[in-house]
């Protein structure tokens, strides 16, 4: 789980949207992305982490409950997801019921008819794919490793299948010192047992400039974590280097000050000599704005400079948006709904600012975040009642945030305007 500083919420009045946007299905969304480069994309990321009750993983509840426990009072997500597509064999219940008394269902993520279902979302509303979410601690135990092998595994079928591109994001989160040779270890055993990056019918698998893309988040944040930089740099100097596993183009998941050496990053100059080790860096901004009119001066204040320095050190620069925030049920004391989504204008401003600012690509912050309440599948308006409280899309419908994020895509290659009012959506036909 990706942590949040002091966060608030402020809610601001929103001009009504005056352009108009026409559905996915009008356009050409159902093509092939070019996964040769990152260029002109939005990439999600991926958690890929919730298991169920009697599912293939069996672990039980992972990542909905607490403790071990999913019950009313006992949740660990803030956003329910929409399953009135999915077959029954996709569909655990739970302790939950809804308004009108019936059982509350979820999914997991170890079943390959979702994982697939998902990446049809993302063909038909234009995502370009998804930064596969590898937890390093998820790797050492039998049982959690075997879910993030058959994860990543549904994740890479289902991108050939629908034309999107996938990489693998190693998050370092949890890491203690001594450890990051399991990393090492484990994108060995990635290349020789699955030919991850090396199989030639592997079309979707994501590559820039020429090389596959890993990504390594988690690097250089003063929130106590116990590995070092220098592991983080024998990290990247192996991914870039190493005459067998080597020679990728490495992307960096880093603090929001990393170029100032402030705010939530250790005061480190060692952080810079390993961002231009590197190719790709990509600043954390969950929770470091909290409005539009903030995300404005965020992006001035920093997102300005930051493309400045990697221009002039021959590095990319990956922004990062988000939707809104919640961790309400998972940390029990904080706020439900804690930066608004004011129905996607939040997330549509940041969309605006990394475009006039010249980004070229964009890391969209989560497909499938339904624990900290920035997931863009798509989510219910009528989640469960009772002792637990849960978000919804404020009636919009469930699948507003895969069409905004898609509209993104568009904005950022040009295809429509940066107008600072979100586009006005076309209503859909009725389904026959």
């Amino acid at each position: 789980m990706r942590s949040l500083h002091s966060l608030a919420a402020v809610v601001l009045g929103i001009a009504a949207a005056t352009a108009t946007a026409a559905e996915p299905s009008d356009r050409k969304a159902q093509t092939r992305v070019d996964a040769s480069t990152l260029t002109g994309k939005i990439m999600c990321g991926y958690q890929g982490w919730f298991a169920a009750e009697g599912d293939a993983a069996g672990r039980g509840w992972v990542h909905y409950g607490r403790g071990g426990r999913f019950e009313p009072g006992r949740a660990a997500i803030d956003l329910w997801p929409d399953l009135a597509e999915f077959d029954a064999d996709e569909k655990f219940p739970t302790a939950f019921r809804h308004a009108d008394g019936s059982v509350a269902h979820v999914f997991s993520s170890t079943n390959s008819k979702t994982v697939d279902r998902h990446f049809r979302w993302m063909r038909e509303y234009g995502t370009d794919g998804v930064f596969v979410q590898r937890f390093a601690v998820e790797t050492f135990g039998e049982k959690n490793l075997a879910q993030c092998n058959a994860v990543l595994d549904r994740c890479r079928t289902s991108a050939n299948e629908h034309g999107r591109a996938y990489a693998v994001m190693y998050d370092l989160s949890g890491l203690r010192d001594g450890q990051m040779d399991r990393v090492i270890d484990d994108w060995k055993r990635l290349v020789d047992q699955r030919k991850l990056t090396r199989d030639a019918n592997d079309k979707a698998y994501l590559h820039h400039r020429g090389k596959p893309v890993v990504a390594v988040w988690g690097l250089g944040f003063n929130d106590g974590r116990r590995y070092t930089l220098e592991e983080c740099a024998r990290l990247v100097q192996f991914l870039k280097d190493d005459p067998k596993y080597g020679g990728l183009t490495v992307m960096l998941g880093v603090p929001t000050g990393w170029r100032t050496l402030d705010a939530d990053c250790v005061k480190d100059e060692k952080l810079h000599d390993i961002v231009r080790a590197a190719d790709i860096v990509s600043p954390w901004t969950v929770g470091r704005y909290i409005s539009p009119k903030t995300a404005i001066e965020h992006a001035e204040r920093r997102w300005k400079p930051d493309i400045a320095w990697c221009r002039e050190n021959g590095k990319e620069y990956l922004p990062v948006a988000f939707p809104g925030f919640s961790w309400h049920n998972l940390k029990g004391n904080a706020p439900l709904d804690q930066i608004p989504r004011l129905k996607g204008q939040f997330l549509w401003t940041q969309y605006v600012e990394a475009k006039k600012l010249g980004a070229t690509m964009l890391y969209q912050a989560m497909f499938d975040e339904m624990d900290e309440g920035t997931a863009i599948f798509k989510c219910t308006n009528d989640p469960p009642a009772g002792a637990s409280k849960f978000l919804t899309y404020e009636g919009l419908p469930t699948d507003h945030y895969l069409w905004l994020t898609g509209m993104g895509g568009r904005l950022l290659r040009g295809e429509v305007d940066a107008g600072e009012t979100m586009p006005r959506r076309e209503a859909r036909p009725a389904k026959k």
